[in-house]
């Protein structure tokens, strides 16, 4: 669990890098247009481009691992629940009559 946190601050950490990286060069770029020397500003239109394809490359694929992350914890739980009610039926039972119980008080006091 503490490899998974670790690596998530360091995507976390590379990607705000590349956003600041990113930034950076589209700033240059607005200077080099004030500028209007065309060279210059090719050069940097294609190096912002670059960048953005770039991060925008990785933030897809950190959106796409945090989703599975996010679906695989939601499985794991599903699972542990599951495996709790078919080892304590009674108790579970009992548990989702008292949800009943206070829903419904709740519900009646409209």
């Amino acid at each position: 669990m503490a490899k998974k946190q670790s690596d998530h601050n360091t995507q976390t950490d590379q990607l705000q890098d590349d956003l600041r990286h990113l930034s950076d060069t589209v700033e240059e770029l607005v200077n080099a247009t004030a500028k209007d020397a065309s060279s210059e500003m090719k050069d940097l239109r294609e190096r912002a481009e670059k960048r953005l394809k770039d991060t925008r490359s990785r933030v897809e694929a950190r959106g796409e691992r945090l989703y599975a992350d996010t679906r695989d914890s939601l499985t794991n739980q599903a699972d542990c629940c599951d495996r709790y009610v078919h080892e304590n039926p009674w108790a579970s039972i009992g548990i989702g009559a008292a949800a009943g119980v206070v829903v419904g008080l709740l519900l009646g006091r409209r």
